[in-house]
């Protein structure tokens, strides 16, 4: 395969291999690694969690970052001028994916400026004979008072009694000083870790990432060896198979991939256009997205491991606090949680502090690399100088930053981050969208041509199916069961526990939909440095007719998956066992009603076959295949995706409930035995509480933990070697002289 023109123009590049994979690694562990997976792992049904997180990771998550190395690898261009490098039409995408970058780094800030207050908090303890802010009598202190310092003492938010005298939870009111202070500290950090460019920013993570892996090494020993270890890694990995039902599951399963993988806003291209024209892809994607995998599986140890410490020590107390009972998500389990647990155990100071270093140099490395990625592609872009860039860029996400630091910033940044991360408004549809364009709207076996002359080991035709169907179908049908569960639920999108709109979503959901109307205003900006490839010109068309009966296909399967979907919605939520079985429009039930998605992939599968077989093809006899036959199957593995959800959320949110004539009576009998029950489950807890020896890890989570470290040392073991062997047979070849 030719080189690209564009890999002729010079362009600062990584000083390593070494500088390069820690960068990206920076990247891609952060904050979701430490307190985002572990929560989500529990909250989502433990060991059963881990299925569609490493399907979502080794099926499509590494696929990815594949393409996005030899995408940025082959064009030499930051994200919009990649994007456009392949195909004029497709730069919206890549201004999409930076702009919620952009609105990332406006909030991922202010909470690394959390982590630094507390930080202090620990430090200053450490001197204080331990004592920390969140423990206000002596020694003690509860879930609720530790809740109620990161609450109202640290953030300043707004309190029940100021709420019940008219003030509103999103309302601004003033900001916390310490959090605006800590918050000018990590922007200056951040800038002086990237203004000098990649090739400094290799330096800066040779110390930046092996630390937070060391602090966590730390944690995870001194947590394995702590009494009562094993019943919080049994809370952390016991699966709760029910779960795999519920499209919450496999939404956050997919949402923390792709937020932690750093993937689909534009900063693994952006890293890979840095990187020297004979660099690795192949190896380099798998070495991090399995050290990324290793990284949150190491912090979910860690973490649950104290917790259950924790746990014991409060039932040998005689006042039990359960895991459940702490094991709060987000920012909870980061800054009430864990802080509550070391409270109750030695030397709580000291391995505090050791905690938020860890999330520190977790958070700090990511937040500079989406800097990084808007950063280069405003400078691509436009060609102004990119230190004054850098400083404005700076300014303008420090001052937005400070909405954040209000008394009711905590509620904005939530609503926010929600739509950002959410499969059906943020970066899982743009991963979506990404795969569709590039595989059916370019040649994909050229991105593997590239990839694989440059790699330890060689991509098969397979990736390309990764890339083309297996992909888009996952991520569509994942869409639409989750858009099918938020739209049906009592209160849907937008609406509070009050039943009012929150502005906070309404802006959250207005950022969803500006973001993608920007990137087109930003893609009509003449861009200096981006070019086609033009390796289709003069090529002879082929498959138009094909592409019309694969497009009347597609109509079809559409038109069946919107009528299906409007019997479900316009009939109100149908688990309400008033409405179920019957819809009242056609008198369809609801097994009746799977028919017409049903037939929707048929139609779908049909529309796929006819687009793939005239691009597959076209690629093989040099012809350019007609636009008809791409978006044939580009729309048909879309709509194919899209009506296995449907089917996927009749199957699983709607069973079919027993008939409310039957309901009373069997309620009436069973309550005496369910007062038993629950007499006995009560007298059994307290037994429990009492007992000095803790609950141990049952088989099945022996089973998931050995699973998982078998995963990461044969994965992790097999890429080193074939990094190593690759070196020693480039270091025997006679070498070409640097030009």
């Amino acid at each position: 395969m030719a080189e690209s023109p564009l890999l002729e123009k010079h362009r600062e590049n990584w000083g390593s291999r070494t500088g390069f994979v820690l960068a990206a690694i920076g990247s891609a562990v952060g904050l979701g690694n430490l307190w985002g997976f572990p929560y989500k792992v529990y909250d989502h049904g433990g060991g059963a969690f881990l299925i569609p997180y490493l399907f979502a990771m080794l099926v499509i998550g590494i696929p990815l970052l594949i393409l996005e190395f030899s995408l940025g690898h082959m064009t030499q261009r930051a994200a919009p001028d990649a994007y456009r490098g392949i195909n004029r039409k497709t730069e919206p995408i890549g201004w999409w994916g930076i702009l919620l970058g952009f609105v990332i780094i406006t909030y991922y800030p202010v909470i690394l400026a959390w982590c630094g207050n507390f930080l202090v908090f620990c430090i200053q303890g450490i001197f204080n004979g331990g004592k920390l802010p969140w423990m206000p009598d002596g020694n003690e202190s509860s879930v609720e008072s530790v809740g109620k310092f990161f609450d109202y003492k640290f953030l300043n938010q707004w309190t029940p009694e100021e709420i019940a005298a008219g003030a509103k939870p999103y309302s601004l009111g003033g900001v916390a000083w310490p959090i605006v202070a800590s918050l000018v500290a990590v922007w200056v950090a951040m800038y002086l870790c990237i203004f000098r460019g990649v090739k400094f920013v290799s330096k800066v993570v040779l110390w930046t990432v092996p630390l937070p892996w060391i602090m966590l090494l730390i944690l995870t020993v001194r947590g394995l060896t702590l009494p009562g270890a094993s019943q919080g890694l049994n809370f952390f990995l016991e699966p709760k198979w029910a779960k795999l039902a519920d499209p919450d599951t496999w939404s956050w399963a997919f949402g923390q991939m792709f937020f932690s993988m750093s993937l689909a806003f534009g900063v693994m291209i952006t890293y890979a256009s840095f990187l020297h024209r004979k660099s690795d892809i192949n190896n380099n994607a798998a070495i991090i997205g399995l050290a990324d995998i290793g990284t949150s599986f190491m912090a979910g140890i860690a973490v649950f491991a104290t917790l259950g410490a924790m746990a014991f020590v409060g039932q040998q107390a005689g006042s039990p606090v359960g895991v459940e009972e702490v094991a709060k998500g987000g920012p909870g389990l980061a800054f009430v949680a864990f802080p509550y647990a070391l409270a109750q155990l030695p030397y709580a100071a000291w391995f505090g502090a050791i905690f938020f270093i860890a999330l520190l140099t977790l958070g700090i490395d990511s937040a500079f690399s989406i800097t990084e990625s808007v950063l280069t592609s405003i400078v691509d872009k436009t060609g102004w100088k990119r230190g004054r860039t850098l400083v404005g860029l700076s300014v303008v996400g420090f001052g937005i930053g400070l909405f954040y630091c209000s008394r009711g910033g905590i509620n904005w940044l939530g609503a926010i981050d929600e739509f950002i991360n959410q499969p059906w408004s943020g970066i899982v549809l743009l991963g979506l969208l990404e795969a569709v364009v590039v595989g059916w709207a370019y040649r994909i076996g050229r991105l593997r041509e590239h990839a694989n002359e440059r790699s330890d080991w060689k991509l098969g035709v397979w990736w390309d199916w990764l890339i083309r169907y297996v992909g888009p179908i996952s991520l569509s049908t994942l869409f639409a069961w989750s858009v099918l569960d938020k739209i049906t639920v009592e209160g849907g999108l937008l609406y509070g526990d009050a039943g009012q709109i929150e502005p906070t979503k309404l802006v959250g959901l207005l950022i969803a939909i500006a973001a993608p109307l920007l990137a087109v205003i930003f893609s009509c900006i003449r861009s200096p440095g981006a070019d086609t490839h033009a390796q289709h010109i003069g090529q002879e068309h082929m498959g138009r007719g094909w592409g019309v009966a694969g497009g009347l296909m597609v109509a079809s399967a559409l038109g069946l998956i919107v009528v299906s979907v409007w019997m479900i919605v316009a009939h109100g939520p149908i688990t309400d066992v008033e409405r179920w079985p019957r819809i009242t429009a056609f008198g369809l039930t609801m097994p009746e009603l799977v028919l017409l998605p049903a037939l929707g992939v048929i139609d779908a599968l049909i529309a796929v076959i006819i687009g793939g077989a005239v691009v597959h093809r076209a690629e093989t006899t040099d012809h350019r295949p007609s636009g008809l036959a791409r978006m044939s199957g580009g729309l048909g593995v879309l709509s194919m995706g899209m009506a296995c959800g449907v089917i996927l959320y009749i199957l699983t949110v709607a069973p079919p409930p027993t008939p409310v004539a039957t309901i009373a009576p069997a309620l009436d009998d069973a309550a005496p035995a369910a007062a038993d029950v629950a007499d006995q489950a009560a007298q059994l807890a307290a037994e429990a509480s009492q007992a000095a020896a803790p609950e141990g890890m049952s088989t099945v989570s022996y089973i998931v933990l050995a699973g998982m470290l078998t995963l990461l040392v044969v994965g992790l073991g097999w890429c080193f070697y074939r990094a190593l062997r690759a070196g020693a047979a480039a270091k025997a070849e006679p070498q070409e002289p640097e030009i």
